[in-house]
């Protein structure tokens, strides 16, 4: 049997203002989530939809223990962190099917 992978992700809003730090075994079905609204809470309040980034983890466990290490962060180096693979903070999930 093999092991599913876990993810990390950050989302935010239009103008990059709000953050968040979540974690999933299926990105895609996670991000349709968020981006309808499906699952009402932090991100649908704050409109958090647009993925800057993301991790993918050997298993769940893996990535829970980064989001622990992630959510410990300062602001400063969470921008830094996505600042390193996405300068612009587009959406990385725009060109993905649904």
């Amino acid at each position: 049997m093999s092991v599913k992978p876990g993810f990390v992700y950050f989302l935010t809003n239009y103008n990059n203002r709000v953050l968040y730090i979540g974690v999933t075994s299926d990105l895609q079905k996670r991000l349709f989530e968020h981006k309808t609204k499906a699952i009402q809470g932090f991100t649908a309040k704050y409109n958090l939809t647009k993925l800057v980034y993301f991790e993918q983890c050997e298993n769940i466990k893996d990535a829970i223990f980064r989001e622990k290490q992630l959510k410990r962060w300062l602001r400063k180096k969470k921008n830094e962190l996505v600042n390193s693979v996405n300068p612009e903070w587009k959406d990385l999930s725009l060109d993905w099917e649904s």
